[in-house]
């Protein structure tokens, strides 16, 4: 049988003062686990880095002829950096991460394949926030990012992690949001953008209110921006979709409170029984009641199960 060749790309991490996460990147990068998919390059473009980010790629360069290392001297801004990625890069397929975010072993692999499809000119990867939720700002950032992947298996949004087709040589310096721009000019070449939710790239989100509140005023200019020049508007811009997922999260919150009531009444109310049998029966725990319905097929049922889950969202998403 004959092998099919397998889909080559270039991955370009743009860096700004990343010293403290730009290594652990390579790591990663370097040792992804590969099928179907070949890196040819790796590409750090680093911008205005005033850290050790240069000094500890240039070791990483030494040691490995994958990664290449493009320094701009001063800090011009992601777009900036983007454009010179696209003027380095090799190949048809590029994949671009932000050097403040760590992809899972599989992340490139999962991105890249999708691109077997001639249709397909961009697809982005799952974002997974590493902030603990045990305090405010951190739930904040669990709760936005679990609404954009539900928002994401409808109608994509993709950000931090995305492979796209080299069909653009750069671009437009006014753009803000890179990835949204490449995501309309894809979209208006008759390509389809597709969301890989296997494809699990973590990053850090705000810890701060003004930080979150910093981070969503940004974006939101940007996004706001790209539909005014370029008649594009990101999914998360379409209110009615975002409410209804927003809905969809709170009925499943109100839920989970009910079953968790039910849940202590029924333990409670089993508490006392097991006490009367313990107290007034005496022997009745020796030889107890069946609960039959804990005898059924356990691999039938965990096949049943399996089937069930392969027609949930996020399959038919990555089937598609």
């Amino acid at each position: 049988m004959e092998q099919r060749p397998k889909l080559r790309c270039s991955v370009g991490v743009t860096a700004y003062n990343e010293e403290a996460n730009i290594g652990p990147l390579l790591d990663a990068l370097l040792n992804q686990h590969l099928h179907d998919v070949e890196i040819s390059e790796i590409i750090v473009i680093a911008s205005g880095c005033t850290d050790n980010t240069v000094p500890i790629v240039e070791r990483y360069a030494a040691e490995n002829p994958l990664i290449r290392l493009v320094v701009q001297p001063r800090r011009e801004g992601k777009t900036a950096a983007i454009n010179l990625f696209l003027a380095h890069a090799r190949e048809d397929i590029c994949v671009l991460e932000s050097g403040d975010t760590l992809p899972a072993e599989d992340s490139v692999e999962h991105l890249v394949r999708m691109f077997a499809d001639p249709t397909v000119g961009m697809v982005g990867a799952h974002k997974v926030p590493v902030n603990t939720p045990d305090h405010l700002v951190g739930l904040f950032t669990h709760l936005r990012l679990r609404l954009e992947h539900q928002l994401c298996l409808e109608i994509p949004r993709l950000g931090e992690m995305i492979a796209f087709r080299k069909v653009l040589e750069r671009i437009p310096p006014d753009v803000a949001m890179d990835e949204a721009f490449v995501e309309a000019f894809i979209i208006q070449r008759g390509m389809s953008v597709r969301y890989a939710p296997d494809a699990v790239v973590y990053n850090t989100g705000p810890d701060t209110i003004r930080d979150f509140i910093t981070q969503r005023r940004r974006n939101h200019a940007g996004h706001l921006y790209l539909k005014s020049k370029y008649g594009y508007a990101v999914s998360s811009m379409q209110n009615t979709r975002v409410v209804r997922i927003a809905l969809r999260e709170i009925w499943g919150a109100i839920r989970l409170v009910w079953a968790l009531f039910l849940l202590a009444i029924l333990e409670l109310w089993s508490r006392v029984l097991g006490w009367y049998d313990f107290a007034v029966k005496k022997d009745r725990h020796v030889v107890w009641d069946m609960a039959w319905s804990q005898k059924a097929d356990v691999n039938a049922e965990r096949q049943q199960h399996a089937e069930a889950d392969d027609l949930r969202p996020t399959a038919l998403a990555r089937k598609t």
